[in-house]
């Protein structure tokens, strides 16, 4: 192979990796959670895996936080409602939705995020996560195009996804921190006259 070819193939590679890169930061910076790179290996899930019920889905999130790099997603019971946050300094988001269930095995987070600066507004999000289980092992991968792996062993290890799924709901503190953040960005962007028509003839 000629060095030119050589050349247009690793500049191939070079674009392909930094669209990744701006990608990943895109979904991060929208509160969309992302399994760490590393954090599971890859796996081929059993031909006899099945889907899990959404009744399962439901045992296994329900009032569970879900521990993130960089943030976390509480799953409320009541009304199916979903908070989390994500980022960090002016970075920060914060979210208000619901998770879905399916019988496919499929677990939404269906949430608006906003961010603690004025003009981040407002972004819709959806993240999904399919699930399968066999003899009690559970797979996972992110929709559409993750990898499956290991969400959950039969007998859980210490370095399993699953161990970030906690009772402790960590998010609604931040969110009560956070809140205020958004109001006062949305107020510094109110017209003068909107903020000066207070009673005013």
């Amino acid at each position: 192979m000629s060095r030119d070819n050589n050349k247009i193939r690793i500049q191939k590679y070079g674009a392909g990796v930094h669209r990744f890169g701006v990608v990943l930061a895109a979904l991060t910076m929208l509160g969309v959670p992302v399994i760490p790179a590393g954090a599971a290996e890859p796996v081929k899930v059993p031909a006899q895996a099945r889907a899990m019920t959404a009744v399962e889905l439901y045992v296994l999130y329900r009032d569970k936080t879900w521990q993130w790099p960089d943030g976390a997603g509480r799953m409320q019971d009541k009304g199916r409602a979903f908070i989390g946050w994500s980022g960090s300094g002016d970075d920060t988001r914060w979210a208000e939705g619901r998770w879905v269930l399916s019988d496919t095995g499929l677990m939404c987070l269906k949430a608006d995020w906003y961010g603690i600066q004025a003009k981040q507004g407002k972004e819709a999000g959806k993240s999904c996560f399919r699930h399968r289980i066999y003899e009690n092992t559970i797979y996972q991968k992110k929709e559409p195009s993750g990898s499956w792996y290991v969400f959950k062993h039969a007998k859980a290890a210490d370095s399993d996804e699953f161990k970030k799924l906690v009772a402790e709901d960590t998010v609604s503190a931040q969110l009560a921190k956070l809140q205020p953040l958004t109001q006062q960005a949305d107020a510094k962007q109110q017209p003068f006259s909107a903020q000066a028509s207070n009673g005013a003839n």
